[in-house]
């Protein structure tokens, strides 16, 4: 049986006393591409069109932090630690270099790994994200929506998806696609949105002597950023700021759309990625 988004098994690895949760499959051939996900978001908030779409030509491994979902341990509150545990991961699974996608907040965490520990990345893919220090303007009714503890289809549509009819169409396909596996992660903790939303208000904080932003320039890996044109959480302008600064980096702004602009234009976005991946 060929292994794909829905029949992959959780696999499990230990490190620093705790088991962490990941899926792992695709061709295994060239650099694997590691996922870093959302705000309390587990391996099945990513959409199956991408996933195996990606893994078509290329190893694809999802991954649940510490204390996120079905991963063990108290989670962390700070991205330097979300970072270093992704590392640790990483080596323990045996890689001595990947890519990383990282959606949101993951966005954060997977810079600061190409920091941290440069010699593990080979290229970087920014989506939906910001940066330290960056523009905090939200939709007010973020705030309320998003730390529903179960969130529904019309959260989605709002939070990640654009304003039109045929955005919410696209929105709703997504949710459907993102429902289909039979052995779906438990949700995660109270205990991780509390310890996200920390980690998340200290990172938009820059380092104390930082000129803001200057610290992307030691990003030297090609990265792709991309996101909507009106993100309601990380404010759009952020993903010009991070493609001003990042010495190497082409940016993609996808038009009627928001935060989760690759899972309004699953194919579009495919589309891209591979070309960036491969180039």
């Amino acid at each position: 049986m060929n292994e794909n988004h829905l029949n992959t098994p959780t696999r499990f690895i230990e490190v620093d006393g705790d088991r962490f949760a990941y899926r792992r499959w695709g061709k295994r051939s060239g650099v694997p591409l590691f996922f870093v996900q959302h705000f309390r978001g587990g391996m099945d908030h990513w959409d199956p069109i991408i996933t195996d779409g990606l893994a078509a030509g290329r190893e694809v491994i999802l991954f649940n932090g510490r204390g996120i979902a079905s991963s063990s341990g108290t989670p962390r509150n700070n991205m330097e630690e979300m970072a270093d545990d992704i590392a640790a991961v990483i080596r323990a699974l045996g890689l001595s270099k990947v890519d990383l996608i990282g959606f949101s907040i993951g966005g954060f965490q997977v810079q600061e790994v190409t920091l941290r520990h440069p010699e593990l990345v080979r290229k970087l893919m920014l989506v939906g994200t910001g940066l330290r220090g960056g523009n905090p303007t939200m939709d007010p009714k973020v705030l309320e929506v998003a730390p529903h503890p179960v969130p529904t289809a019309e959260d989605f549509l709002f939070l990640f998806f654009g304003r039109s009819e045929e955005a919410k169409k696209a929105g709703l396909a997504f949710w459907e696609r993102r429902h289909l596996r039979a052995d779906q992660d438990p949700p995660s903790s109270p205990a991780v949105a509390k310890a996200q939303s920390e980690a998340h208000y200290a990172y938009l904080t820059p380092m104390p002597g930082d000129t803001p932003y200057a610290y992307l320039s030691k990003i030297t890996q090609p990265t792709l950023v991309v996101n909507g044109i009106n993100d309601v959480m990380i404010a759009t302008i952020n993903s010009f700021y991070l493609a001003q600064n990042i010495p190497n980096a082409e940016l993609i702004i996808y038009p009627d759309a928001g935060h989760g602009a690759q899972f309004q234009y699953p194919h579009r976005f495919l589309k891209h990625a591979i070309q960036f991946l491969d180039d």
